[in-house]
């Protein structure tokens, strides 16, 4: 089968991903070979690929949003069912964490493209408590997306504490960021989007978005709660200076540059909250597909074909994506 490897983590013009040919996987106990449909192309997988993920497989393959079809393994799925294939795909389920149910923070968690290969590949295996089973009746181009960055939007969504009826500010709005905005507003929030590039601005207008700016503007009124999907560090603080007082900033991204020096008076006094979000659980991703059922939720995609996999992620990288971007079957 045909896959995209990491042949070597480095800056995305020296070619870090190659296609190649790999025998179609074995599914192990308890695992499910999957066909792939789709695979949703993420900042993430940039970041595997530049080695701002230090590396933990050589030679992976990535891809952590993939539809596809069971093929055969395991015994919750039948050949034919729809399976999702998300980011999380192993916890010890013993530690303080697992037992505690925060399974996102397990020490011993495993990832899909990252500690096991992806779904940039033709075929892929997941262990079967890991997969989830989606609904037959949706493209599988437009379920990828809700795999990695709904699943992270909604936790970090949770993790903002946006109160009903909120204020809710978004930094950055790319492939998580626009179906968090969608999961907020159906909920009833007020959102304001402070992003570059007039695409994504559009895209923010077109949701929805009582306030649309740049980066660094001013939203109009204070927000009760602020999302920083940008991987960009010198945007905290001006996400934390729009909060009104007890409001919360959550940080979306796996990987983020420098935040600046921070001035308590600014932007943590009158207990303005920042928080991390890590990885997710699987409660998060089944209580977002019961949301996505039943709430108006769309992704805005792009189909690439699975040939054009690298040029996609220059797209990722140089901020021209709009929306999320699919790789799909030449």
């Amino acid at each position: 089968m045909d896959v995209w490897a990491v042949e070597r983590p480095r800056p995305l013009h020296a070619g870090p991903l190659r296609r190649v040919r790999r025998t179609v996987p074995e599914p192990g106990r308890g695992e499910v070979l999957v066909k792939v449909e789709a695979c949703g192309i993420c900042r993430t997988d940039l970041h595997l690929c530049e080695g701002d993920l230090a590396p933990r497989r050589p030679g992976v393959v990535p891809g952590h949003q993939v539809v596809g079809t069971a093929i055969g393994g395991g015994e919750r799925f039948a050949a034919g069912d729809r399976v999702g294939i998300a980011w999380l795909r192993g916890t010890c389920g013993v530690c303080e964490f697992c037992r505690a149910g925060s399974e996102n923070l397990c020490p011993r968690s495993s990832y899909t493209g990252w500690d096991a290969d992806g779904g940039f590949a033709e075929y892929a295996v997941v262990p079967q408590d890991y997969a989830y089973a989606l609904p037959a009746d949706r493209p599988a181009e437009e379920l990828a997306p809700f795999l990695c960055a709904g699943i992270i939007g909604y936790r970090s969504l949770l993790r903002a504490n946006l109160p009903p009826g909120g204020r809710l500010g978004i930094y950055g709005f790319g492939s998580s960021a626009h179906l968090t905005a969608q999961l907020a507003t159906a909920q009833g929030a007020e959102l304001f989007v402070m992003t570059r590039g007039e695409r994504n601005r559009e895209l923010a207008r077109s949701l929805g978005a009582a306030y649309v700016g740049e980066t660094a503007d001013r939203p109009p009124v204070p927000l009760d709660s602020a999302i920083v999907f940008a991987p960009a560090g010198d945007v905290v603080p001006y996400a934390l200076e729009a909060l009104k007082p007890g409001g919360t900033v959550s940080v979306a991204g796996i990987h983020l540059s420098d935040v600046p020096v921070l001035d308590y008076e600014r932007h943590l006094f009158h207990e303005r909250d920042l928080r991390s979000v890590t990885s997710n659980t699987r409660r998060d991703g089944e209580e977002l597909f019961r949301l996505v059922a039943r709430l108006p939720v769309r992704a805005h995609t792009t189909a690439v074909p699975f040939g054009a996999v690298d040029r996609a992620l220059a797209d990722v990288a140089r901020g021209r994506a709009v929306g999320s971007l699919v790789a799909v079957p030449d």
